[in-house]
């Protein structure tokens, strides 16, 4: 049996609620196949419309551009294994324990997930990494964190961060740690498979132990007592 499951995101990244409807779920849907496909840059509204058979204005009463409909969905994955955390983390006390189950969330929130069938968790996590930079490495960030477009990625740091300070409460860097595990899980999957000079570690297609083993490996050093 299948669970609906919603993310709760910002109000302020788009102009009506896209998960609510069922053009809003298949512009999700469809989107990220497209960016996934083409890139960020060559994907546009109108490539979206063909796809889904609709027209430029229904999209555009959804989103108001193409940069906050990423955002959207940069945002999504982050509630998304935000979600996995907290679903995973339930009823366990030991904080290195915990730590153990985040860093296992992070590598495997990549793998599809039937409780969604709208979005492609795959998919989603190759445009995070080769398109989320571009949600925030932008000349508007400060506008756009003022208005709490990043606020799921920094309670996401938060909660890794209080594990974190659990295990060594002298940590003296707890939320760049937490951002590090965070970036190092997507990043080394992408360098496994497409640059591996710049990894230790190779990735065989949907096999992550690797990567998990090497987060656990640096965590163990950095929080030893």
């Amino acid at each position: 049996m299948s669970i609906e499951i919603k993310m709760s995101l910002n109000d302020g990244l788009y102009l009506r609620e896209p998960q609510d409807s069922k053009l809003g779920r298949n512009i999700i849907q469809s989107s990220i196949l497209l960016i996934d496909e083409f890139g960020f840059e060559s994907f546009t509204f109108k490539k979206l419309a063909d796809r889904i058979n609709s027209t430029e204005a229904s999209i555009y009463r959804y989103f108001e551009n193409k940069h906050l409909l990423l955002l959207f969905l940069v945002n999504w994955y982050w509630e998304w294994v935000h979600y996995l955390i907290h679903f995973n983390t339930m009823n366990v006390e030991d904080p290195r324990k915990k730590l153990k189950i985040i860093i296992h969330s992070f590598v495997s929130a990549s793998k599809d997930n039937p409780s969604v069938d709208y979005v492609n968790e795959s998919k989603l996590h190759n445009i995070v990494i080769s398109e989320g930079g571009k949600a925030y490495h932008t000349k508007d960030v400060d506008d756009e964190n003022s208005k709490g477009f990043f606020l799921s990625y920094k309670n996401l740091a938060t909660t890794v961060s209080i594990v974190i300070s659990e295990i060594n409460s002298d940590f003296k860097y707890p939320f760049a740690l937490a951002t590090n595990l965070f970036e190092m899980s997507n990043n080394h999957i992408y360098f496994a498979k497409h640059l591996p000079k710049l990894t230790d570690i190779s990735v065989k297609e949907n096999d992550v132990n690797e990567v998990e083993n090497m987060l656990n490996y640096f965590t163990d050093k950095l929080l030893a007592d």
